[in-house]
């Protein structure tokens, strides 16, 4: 699977999501692009956008777009306590459906 990884997740989860071909926001060069024109260009190149922005999934019409959305919810955005929810992450994505969001919470929240 292709996975983009927003600006706001730490760019060295990318080294834990195994088996995927992972790339950053400011890797692809888009770090300034602003969340509903970066969507549609991810759309084109990945099949997963993984963020810990909460809102996106209320700010944009996802249900138009051909990219499964992930959203981690961890206590911070901390690699610490981002790490803990990559099992889950892995699962989630084997079923991510494009045009949906997918919630990914840390156990016990």
């Amino acid at each position: 699977m292709r996975v983009l990884l927003d600006e706001c997740v730490d760019r060295r989860l990318a080294r834990d999501i195994v088996g995927h071909e992972v790339r950053t926001v400011p890797q692809m060069g888009w770090a300034t692009i602003r969340n509903s024109e970066l969507l549609v260009l991810a759309e084109g190149q990945f099949d997963a956008f993984v963020t810990v922005d909460r809102n996106l999934a209320f700010q944009q019409d996802l249900p138009r777009l051909s990219i499964a959305v992930i959203v981690l919810r961890a206590r911070t955005n901390r690699l610490a306590d981002l790490r803990p929810l990559v099992p889950q992450l892995l699962e989630a994505m084997q079923q991510a459906a494009r045009g949906e969001v997918t919630w990914i919470e840390q156990p016990g929240r």
